[in-house]
Order: C-alpha cells, then structure tokens, then sequence
C-alpha cells in the first residue's frame, strides 16, 4: 500500500543551525528531552497549565503531523499556537477563518503588474498567508468546502495549486486549527476526509481552580512575557527524522493494527458493542500515526524505544475524530473518546 504519509522531499531554505544533532542516536534522543524541557519552561511564561496539550502539540510538530484543537472559548488555544510559533525561529501566519473566505484568500493570486518592458503587463503571483512555516487555522469550521479543500491540498501535498500552476510550501509545515464545539450556526462541518488529514485532534478543557487563579493574577498586570526562539527550521526538520528512527518493538505494531481494526463495525476482530454504538472506524492512516506518535511521544521524554504506555497516551488524540459514532451512541452519550477509552481498557485485560 502506498504511504499515505509520504511528501516530496524539499531542500530547506538554510543549512546552518546551531542546534545540530549528535551524530549518535542515543545522544540525540537526549539533546531533544533537554530541548523539550526548555520549550515547556519557555511556554510557561505565556500558558498556564495545559500540559498534557502541550505535551500532544509537541508530539504533532517532532511527528510531522497537523493538528486540530478544539475547546470553547476563552481557553488559550490561540496565544498556545502564536506562543510555539514564537519559540520556533520560523515564519508564522494566522487566518481568521470566516463564511466569506474563499480560496484566493490563503493560497494567494496573480495580479498584473508593469514588466518594466515596452509597457507590457505580466501576471504575477501573489503568496497567500498560507505560505508560512506555521499557519494557525483560527476557527477553521467556519470556512465554506471550497476554501476547505484548498486548505485540504496544502496540508497533504504541501502545495497550492492556483489557475492550473502549482507552488510548493518550505518544510517545516504545519496547520494548527482551531474548532469551536459550541457555537455551530453559520460553521461547515469539516468531511471526515480532512479530519483524517490531522494527526491530533487536541481537546482543550477547562484550567484548574489554582490555575485560573494565576490566569487572574499573571494576565491582568502589565508585564508581557517575551518568549526566545529556541529551534530553527533545520533543527525541526532533523528532530523529525530522528524521531522516525525511534525504534518501536513488534508486539507494538500488532497493537496498533489490532486497535484500529477493532474499531471498524464490519470487521470480525470488532466486539459486539462496536456495532451497536459506531457507524464507521478509523483507517489506514491512524495505523501510522499511532506509531508516529508513539515515537515521538517516547523520544520527547527521552526513552530510546516506543513503548505500550506511549501508545495508549495517543490512542485518543488519534482516533477520536476518526471513529465515527451513530444515533444509538449519541442518544446514550457514548463519545467517541469513550468509544477509544473503553477498547483501551477492553485490551488490557486480554
């Protein structure tokens, strides 16, 4: 089966970094914890609290992968998208998505322009602010399907396609969307064809008590926090391909396949109440990202291998928006979530 991960490789714009990678493994592994230890320290000047989506962002940019937060309002999700942008030495856009955006809006157009020559006029083509290191997708479900599909394309391909010619987005790319559960008059919906495009999909929940405490505090003075650049583009894009070289242990593999194949209602492996609540399961892809994550989730907190506890920490993130429940699970108040949490609990015990 052809890799459904795979992207063309680009050359990045620089060379040099001062962060470079061990040209042993083991080292490396243990530069990038000291690396996340600091980006954790770093956000904390801005974010208070929310590390377990701290934690789930992190594994999504050292995977390679998009990912999808969703939360009510008010919560931080994006001062944390801005905050880690700042934190890269990479370029960051942010699109206010609305009804009336269309597609010209993010991938960018031609406009004629004098060619200097004879007083001819060429089309030139103008970079949306899609052509960013990190685009911040702010409430990306109040966009129509058109403009969604061109979105679609540059998270997959990493390209653009505008009137007929295609222009490549520099690595690193990611899409860090934004979803409003709440408020859903005038949104369309995001198709399960590009929610299976994000890796994560983030929930967001509520601070603590102390926490919203220090909110109150820190965030009503008038000193800002300035957050310093800690990694540049070169030293993402080497992190990504170390975190790929993480090695994940047989049995691990089995898991994966096993827990993704039980959540499809029309398999043998799936159990009995699998049928009753879900109207379709996950595919190929979450094979993939729950290894991707696994590794990534291992590496960050400075383990050499992927292990059965990593994989359950991004079961979750990774297969609640693409399992897919009925009628019957919603009128008894089975989420998805619960769907995920219970085969969990289900394959312990075997």
């Amino acid at each position: 089966m052809e890799d459904t991960l795979s992207v063309p490789p680009v050359t990045p714009t620089s060379t040099r970094s001062d962060h470079e990678l061990p040209p042993d493994d083991v080292a490396a592994i243990d530069q990038l914890g000291k690396t996340y230890a600091a980006l954790k320290a770093e956000l904390g000047k801005a974010i208070i609290g929310q590390d377990r989506v701290i934690e789930q962002l992190a594994i999504c940019l050292f995977a390679k992968g998009h990912a999808l937060l969703m939360g009510v309002p008010g919560l931080a999700k994006t001062l944390l998208v801005s905050s880690v942008a700042k934190t890269f030495d990479l370029t960051f856009n942010r699109i206010q998505f609305t009804p009336d955006l269309m597609p010209a809006d993010i991938t960018g157009t031609d406009i004629i322009q004098e060619s200097g020559v004879g007083g001819r006029r060429e089309f030139e083509f103008v970079r949306g602010p899609v052509f960013a290191n990190i685009v911040l997708a702010d409430e990306i479900n109040r966009a129509p399907a058109k403009t969604q599909s061109a979105m679609l394309e540059a998270m997959q391909e990493l390209k653009v396609t505008v009137l007929g010619r295609s222009y490549d987005l520099q690595p690193p790319f990611f899409v860090l969307a934004t979803q409003n559960p709440v408020e859903q008059e005038g949104t369309y919906p995001l198709p399960e064809a590009q929610l299976d495009r994000f890796m994560f999909l983030i929930e967001v929940d509520y601070p603590s008590a102390e926490e919203e405490k220090r909110i109150a505090r820190e965030t009503t003075g008038t000193a800002r926090a300035t957050l310093n650049h800690l990694l540049d583009g070169h030293s993402v894009l080497a992190y990504q391909q170390l975190v790929r070289r993480v090695p994940v242990p047989e049995h691990l593999y089995d898991y994966a396949v096993s827990i993704v194949r039980k959540t499809r209602p029309g398999t043998p492996e799936a159990p009995a109440w699998i049928k009753d609540y879900v109207a379709w399961g996950a595919g190929p892809r979450a094979v993939q990202y729950l290894i991707l994550g696994s590794k990534a989730r291992a590496a960050l907190r400075g383990s050499y291998m992927a292990s059965l506890e990593d994989l359950e920490a991004v079961a979750v993130p990774v297969l609640g928006h693409r399992v897919i429940t009925n009628f019957a699970a919603e009128s008894q108040g089975m989420t998805s979530k619960k769907v995920v949490e219970r085969l969990i609990a289900e394959m312990r015990e075997d």
